[in-house]
């Protein structure tokens, strides 16, 4: 393996592996709002894929149509989970400098 330095490889990998661990980390701070239904239903996800709070807006409580508000949940829930991931992998692609989009066992 005539060119390569495997000390400066062991070198580039320490530092890719502590700017993934850093990206992960900074996922603790993320917080992503989404909404459906034209507001009726409101939540929030963290980073970590977690959802912190639901908010239903007393005018989407229908008895009648129980499934309606099931759906705005399911899809308010769904597009916070999309912008959770979409932010993860911009901060994992730019600490593996592109190399890390669809790494096996990473959530996003």
């Amino acid at each position: 393996m005539a060119g390569i330095n495997m000390q400066q490889l062991m070198k580039q990998a320490q530092q890719m592996q502590k700017k993934l661990a850093e990206a992960q980390e900074s996922m603790n701070e993320v917080t992503v709002d989404a909404s459906a239904g034209g507001g009726m239903v409101k939540v929030t996800v963290d980073g970590n894929m977690q959802l912190q709070s639901v908010t239903i807006d007393p005018d989407a409580l229908d008895p009648e149509d129980v499934d309606m508000l099931q759906d705005m949940i399911v899809a308010a829930v769904n597009e916070a989970y999309r912008g959770v991931a979409e932010i993860a992998n911009k901060r994992m692609s730019a600490a593996t400098g592109g190399m890390g989009a669809g790494m096996p066992g990473m959530p996003f």
